[in-house]
């Protein structure tokens, strides 16, 4: 008996060292621990490659800027089972509004630019060194692009422009002609596995999940970053797993599913949507309700909750997960805090537990439609609160997530970025942020340039390691 007793203890101790996430082979524990505690409060840049550099730069003609990668801030994410590394998303690659011969777009001043993954790991004297890039791929192994995709799988209309203002087109030695019948046909060349990705997780066999502000698409890809399955709201797509409820292809463009998480059995995804939806169309769209919808991995069932935000069309950027049903997000504005002091970039947690599940809801005066999802009378949420406010919501019983501020980070460390979209859960005390630098690349009047956090600072793919109270209870 008590040698059964022994055993059984040392196999639950070898269970719990087996849990405990590993260090790199030239970092312990205790050398993390330093690294973290000595992190310079301004942080630390990540590395970078020139991509290109001979485009004039529109702000000072007679220089060219760099179009960096860089770019590795649309998420982040913990490695499963190495604690002082992480993953790092790109999202679509360099772009920027623009208006040309084919009407609204991008430029795409890296055309061929094919979305990725970067691993990096903090070093014991609190560097950031980069380890692997998995770039995305198709099922057939071949590279995607972050080019639109079609309008059928939640393209809106967006035309592909290369830095010169041409089209990019099918083949782009011959005009540009988007009739199917002709002999001619030639079209914008669009790309229906293009992802413009915002949210990561990684999973402990390797793979990966990403959502993206195309379709909204969440992908799952192999550890070498070939797709494996996806889902999203559209019926048609015999790619698909699961479907998402057909309401979130009702996305505003550039402001999708913008953050990612799984929840720690790896059972879930949850994610959220970065702005109020345009459901039905974009009159809705400058509103304070925005979405998170869970999907179980193995039935595909659908959960839907509210989040609302502190501002009309704030941005949630990222979602992590503590628990099955707490979390931790970044709301932010768009305000860079050296050009705007009142700039907001926060870190919220939210408990999902006490908040209603859209897809239950029986009140009378709601109904469920196919295409706009749940109804309040003949309005769809975001109609209701954007033309009665919350107090339409609280008369049928909805109520959304509750949420409580873990980080101010302007005041924290006088935060110089417009985009705060990575969160690195590192322990329960301590949480690693990242910004999404845009390639070092920005617009004025769809002219392309540098981006500047103020007159003299290019903006940077930066890492900053704060306290924070991550625990559960």
């Amino acid at each position: 008996m008590k040698l059964s007793f022994s055993l059984g203890l040392a196999c639950l101790a070898l269970v719990i060292l087996s849990s405990l996430p590993a260090y790199s082979e030239e970092m312990s524990q205790a050398d993390f621990e330093a690294a973290l505690a000595n992190f310079p409060a301004e942080g630390v840049s990540l590395p970078y490659e020139v991509l290109r550099d001979d485009i004039a730069d529109s702000q000072n003609p007679d220089h060219h800027f760099e179009i960096r990668n860089g770019g590795y801030g649309s998420a982040m994410t913990a490695h499963p089972s190495v604690a002082n590394q992480f993953y790092a998303l790109t999202d679509r690659g360099p772009n920027a509004k623009y208006e040309g011969e084919q009407g609204k777009g991008k430029t795409f001043p890296v055309a061929n630019y094919t979305p990725r993954i970067g691993l990096f790991e903090v070093q014991a004297d609190g560097s950031v060194e980069m380890l692997e890039t998995i770039l995305l791929r198709r099922p057939d192994g071949t590279p995607i692009t972050g080019l639109p995709n079609s309008s059928d799988l939640g393209g809106t209309g967006e035309t592909p422009y290369y830095a010169d203002g041409s089209p990019i087109l099918v083949d782009d030695s011959k005009p540009f002609n988007d009739d199917p019948a002709s002999p001619d046909y030639n079209p914008l060349r669009l790309d229906d596995y293009g992802l413009d990705g915002e949210g990561l997780v990684a999973l402990s066999d390797g793979t990966f999940w990403i959502s993206d502000e195309y379709g909204p698409h969440m992908v799952h890809f192999d550890a070498e970053g070939k797709e494996i399955e996806r889902i999203n709201a559209f019926a048609q797509d015999e790619r698909n797993l699961h479907t998402l409820p057909a309401e979130f292809g009702n996305r505003r463009a550039n402001r999708g599913m913008e953050g990612l998480a799984i929840t720690p059995d790896e059972t879930t995804l949850v994610g959220i949507m970065q702005s109020t939806m345009r459901n039905p169309n974009k009159d809705v769209q400058k509103c304070t309700v925005t979405r998170i919808v869970t999907v179980n991995l193995e039935s595909g069932a659908v959960s839907q909750y509210l989040y609302r935000q502190e501002k009309d069309a704030n941005s949630n950027s990222e979602i992590v997960a503590l628990s099955n049903t707490e979390f931790i997000l970044v709301e932010r504005d768009s305000g860079f805090f050296l050009q705007k002091p009142e700039a907001q970039k926060h870190v919220y947690r939210i408990d999902i537990s006490g908040a209603t599940d859209l897809e239950t809801v029986t009140a009378e005066g709601t109904s469920q439609d196919e295409e706009l999802g749940l109804l309040i009378g003949a309005e769809t949420i975001e109609q209701a609160v954007f033309n009665n406010g919350w107090e339409a919501l609280d008369a049928v019983g909805i109520v959304p997530v509750a949420k409580t501020l873990v980080i101010d980070m302007v005041a924290q460390v006088g935060y110089p970025h417009d985009k705060m979209e990575g969160l690195w859960v590192i322990n329960e005390s301590t949480l690693g942020v990242l910004n999404d630098d845009d390639f070092a690349t920005w617009s004025t009047e769809g002219q392309l340039h540098q981006k500047f956090l103020d007159d003299t600072i290019i903006d940077s793919n930066v890492l900053y390691i704060v306290p924070a109270d991550l625990s559960v209870n």
